[in-house]
């Protein structure tokens, strides 16, 4: 099946204003198009805000994850400057 947008773009992939980025519902050529972060497009407000929440999710859990690394980093130089000793590294096991 052609893209309604293939002649305007001159492509055979599928372009992203065919179908929602969230539940891959076809969006109609007369039909609302709700947009997030300039490259994905939604077939309802719903579908954007689902998204939207869950791309904050995965944020809040990465800052997390960089906090948590940062205070671990933060006390082996402690122990490092307090004369014990501290190993880093990677080991390799085959």
């Amino acid at each position: 099946m052609a893209s309604h947008y293939n002649s305007f773009f001159g492509s055979e992939e599928p372009h992203f204003l065919e179908s929602c980025s969230l539940c891959r519902k076809h969006l109609a050529l007369n039909s609302d198009i709700f947009m997030y972060r300039g490259d994905k497009a939604f077939c309802s407000k719903e579908c954007r805000e689902e998204q939207i929440e869950s791309d904050e999710a995965k944020e809040k859990s990465w800052r997390l994850s960089a906090r948590s690394l940062r205070k671990k980093s933060s006390e082996a130089a402690k122990d490092s400057a307090a004369g014990k000793s501290v190993r880093t590294g990677t080991l390799v096991v085959a």
